[in-house]
């Protein structure tokens, strides 16, 4: 094992420990078996990433994850920081707080992290959204499966460049691909994609790599936010903007990057670096 494969182990451990500390005791208590630890709900808003990206949707964001990646815009969901605003919900608190606060005004859902696949029971959350004629959208790095992703109808399977401090097991992610790309469903169509992140030359050439092996798979290549707090909303947007233009005439010049799309991280844009939105 490597310095960097030692790294995100310790990194899940800490993560356990982190949900530990204020949910172990709770989540003895047999009130609350099944329970999700919940740092944010929020909307109505829009996806500012990935395949759907501008489409409105509430989001759901859980606490917890694997890996540490050294740009994290949410670290807050891993390093102890937000630990306090944890809490553990069922999944019908959960429905009740969505449509509190959207109504009849959504039919669409993210759930987001962290990581939310450390979460087995999410399932529970997956299948009563469902239920609600509410379509559900997951982002994870593709690190650890959960049996639920089956059910989601929009899976964003986004591993780590090297900019992140975090390898990418490619055995695993080839697994994620084949169970992703063989599911169906009678009476919903269920849709996977492949997102990376660039912050520069050796982010970009990982992305063409991951498209290289999985050229069947939808892929989108987004500008990254190396700074994640301190800026005002018209100066992120301007150094993003630049950021994107150039990404854009990058990709442009390459031949191993013919069917993908370039995205800009479309609420940043709009709200800077602002949370809950």
């Amino acid at each position: 094992m490597n310095s960097t494969d030692e790294a995100q182990q310790q990194s899940r451990d800490h993560s356990a420990e982190v949900l530990a500390e204020d949910s172990v005791e709770h989540l003895a208590k047999p009130s609350n078996k099944g329970t999700i630890p919940v740092l944010e709900i929020f909307g109505p808003t829009i996806q500012g990433e990935g395949m759907s990206i501008g489409r409105k949707t509430m989001f759901v964001r859980t606490a917890g994850c694997d890996y540490r990646c050294t740009w994290c815009d949410s670290a807050f969901t891993w390093d102890g920081s937000g630990k306090d605003e944890i809490r553990l919900l069922h999944p019908s608190d959960i429905w009740e707080e969505l449509y509190r606060l959207g109504g009849s005004s959504f039919d669409h859902v993210t759930i987001s992290g962290g990581n939310p696949a450390m979460l087995r029971q999410l399932g529970g959350l997956v299948r009563l959204l469902r239920e609600k004629n509410i379509r559900t959208a997951v982002e994870t790095q593709g690190s650890i499966w959960q049996d639920w992703m089956l059910e989601v109808d929009e899976v964003t399977v986004s591993p780590k460049p090297p900019s992140s401090g975090m390898n990418t097991d490619m055995t695993l992610l080839d697994d994620w691909v084949k169970q992703l790309s063989t599911r169906t469903a009678a009476d919903w169509t269920p849709v996977f994609s492949l997102k990376v992140i660039v912050f520069d030359a050796k982010d970009l050439d990982y992305a063409g790599l991951i498209h290289r092996r999985y050229p069947l798979v939808p892929m989108f290549i987004q500008t990254g936010n190396p700074v994640t707090s301190g800026e005002a909303a018209p100066d992120v947007a301007s150094r993003l903007l630049l950021a994107y233009e150039q990404l854009i005439e990058q990709v442009m010049e390459r031949a191993d990057m013919t069917n993908v799309r370039v995205l800009p991280q479309l609420h940043t844009l709009v709200w800077g670096n602002k949370r809950g939105v």
